[in-house]
């Protein structure tokens, strides 16, 4: 971890000790899209995962310091020797944010939403290691068990994604068991959460958490606004922070950023084979084609990506794992090599011809197609156009498409008004369990081709075997052995074009107390509970 701090804030750390469990105040920061849902069961989108970490209650949470877990709403947990079971005891005596009880009823009702097929909710891949749905058994107020047709590996860890939601209340979204609850929603602009006063925590001397009265979230799409507005002192903090930003702020304000170093985030780009696409078929082709996506991947440098665009905070991609994962990366893999004459070698054995300076298919068609990216994100914005700039030198000719967030989810999971699309992927765990929702074939962020009722190919029947497979092992050496191949296929067939892995870049106001930054997400705001903010009034910094 690289840390830059001044004497200025150690200082600041001395005078000012009591402001780390300071009642009060209102922290602020930007979401970089509208929230696409507020319905924590069918969260996909990165805005929405925001608000249902600042407000779900879960049963059982993962430290992202120590990477263990901590019992929350469920007190302890035991999981029989099959892997099926597991047996919650919970919390006596909490309520929802308006005032109702929290009892084993909620969760029970959480838990059959979750596995509901008709919901498809997206948490629920991550307990699918078998056909069928869980047996529910509440046996008190206080406890319930939870049978599963399949053992499902690290089963715990997997409620850390699941927000209990109230089986009482006649507005299922409403009522929450986090630190906060949203009291105001203004579309397109911002949301307020509110101190959840019936919280269950409390700190070391007994006091209810959290410190902080409000979270208020901008809705800012343009970065060099939410960079603006930082420095002017209107944000606390930037917990994804683009890297020009991080270079300008580590030469202006360096004790206000961190590189906590490299993260488990990836930057990708995929083709749509969505049979309901709205395009050519002979476009359908090239995509459907592993030689046409292994040459676009080695026709991008991809040293020059994190050279250039992410001033050396970034290492090219191989695959799906992080090598900062360092159990789970399967390190027999290497990056797809920068080679120009080898992609236009490749693409010239799949029919395709370069004529002057264009290439073209067997029939004659010119290879030109659209990428679509979030608007605002300018490290994306400048991927795009020097992406852009290494296909033209093998004949290709792309079209950079920026969107609002709204609009390019919506293109992604209901119209497929789309040809090809630059964005990022964000791991929620070290676990490969979570990304279930992304690796079957028959789930929602199977980006590529979702919602598949049977495999496309027999590739994606392998990885739904194998993904299946070390779900319901027991065995992490099974586990990582399933897992492994798993990378290797998708290595092979490149459903995914991994271009960088970024580092984690974050910048907090030293008027934030008790930031602990780590590598899984939300990075500089995961105690939330227990930041708290200095009484000075931040303003504008020299």
């Amino acid at each position: 971890m690289r840390l830059r701090l001044t004497l200025p804030a150690i200082i600041s750390f001395i005078l000012l000790p009591a402001a780390h469990g300071q009642f009060g105040g209102e922290l602020r920061f930007c979401l970089q899209g509208e929230p696409k849902t507020f319905n924590p069961l069918l969260v996909e989108d990165a805005p929405s995962e925001v608000v249902r970490y600042l407000t779900g209650g879960v049963l059982i949470r993962v430290n992202r310091s120590t990477q263990e877990l901590e019992p929350e709403l469920a007190t302890s947990w035991k999981i029989d020797r099959s892997g099926r079971r597991i047996t919650l005891e919970l919390r006596h005596g909490v309520l929802f944010s308006d005032g109702t009880p929290f009892t084993a009823a909620d969760v029970a009702e959480t838990m059959r939403l979750v596995m509901d097929p008709q919901l498809h909710s997206p948490m629920g891949d991550s307990f699918r290691s078998g056909p069928g749905m869980p047996v529910i058994t509440v046996t008190s107020p206080d406890s319930l068990t939870i049978t599963f047709p399949a053992a499902v590996a690290r089963l715990e860890r997997l409620f850390d994604q699941v927000a209990i939601v109230s089986a009482k209340s006649p507005k299922k979204e409403s009522p929450v068991l986090g630190p906060f609850y949203m009291a105001e929603y203004k579309p397109g602009a911002e949301l307020l959460l509110k101190r959840n006063p019936h919280y269950w925590k409390h700190d070391a001397q007994g006091r209810a958490l959290p410190y902080l009265d409000a979270v208020r979230l901008y809705v800012q799409q343009n970065r060099a606004m939410e960079m603006v507005r930082f420095t002017r002192g209107e944000l606390h903090l930037i917990n994804d922070l683009a890297p020009d930003n991080f270079e300008k702020l580590a030469h202006d304000l360096p004790s206000e950023v961190t590189d906590i170093g490299p993260s488990l985030e990836s930057e990708l780009m995929w083709f749509n084979q969505a049979p309901a696409a709205p395009m050519p078929e002979y476009q359908k082709a090239w995509f459907r084609s592993t030689v046409f996506r292994r040459a676009i991947l080695e026709a991008i440098n991809r040293q020059d990506l994190c050279r250039v665009v992410y001033h050396g905070h970034a290492t090219p991609a191989v695959g799906p794992v992080s090598p900062a994962n360092r159990y789970w990366y399967n390190a027999n893999l290497h990056p797809v090599p920068f080679d120009r004459i080898d992609a236009v070698r490749k693409l010239s054995a799949e029919g395709f011809q370069l004529k002057g300076t264009e290439l073209r298919d067997r029939q004659g068609n010119r290879v030109e197609f659209s990428v679509i990216t979030n608007a605002g994100n300018v490290a994306r914005e400048r991927m795009a156009a020097m992406i852009q700039q290494d296909l033209a030198a093998i004949g290709v000719r792309l079209n950079v498409v920026t969107l609002d967030f709204g609009s390019l989810i919506e293109r992604l999971t209901k119209t497929y008004a789309y040809e090809a699309c630059l964005l990022g992927m964000t791991n929620v765990d070290l676990d490969p369990n979570p990304q279930m929702n992304v690796w079957l074939s028959s789930a929602s962020n199977h980006q590529w081709n979702p919602n598949q009722k049977t495999p496309a190919t027999p590739w994606e029947a392998e990885i739904d075997r194998l993904m299946q497979s070390q779900a319901s092992q027991t065995e992490t050496a099974k586990r990582k052995r399933d897992f492994d191949r798993v990378q290797e296929i998708a290595w092979e067939q490149m459903p995914f074009l991994y271009l960088i892995n970024k580092d984690s870049l974050i910048a907090v106001a030293p008027s934030v107390h008790n930031v602990k930054p780590a590598l899984i997400r939300p990075n500089a705001y995961w105690n939330i509970d227990t930041l708290s903010l200095s009484t000075q009034i931040a303003g504008k910094r020299p």
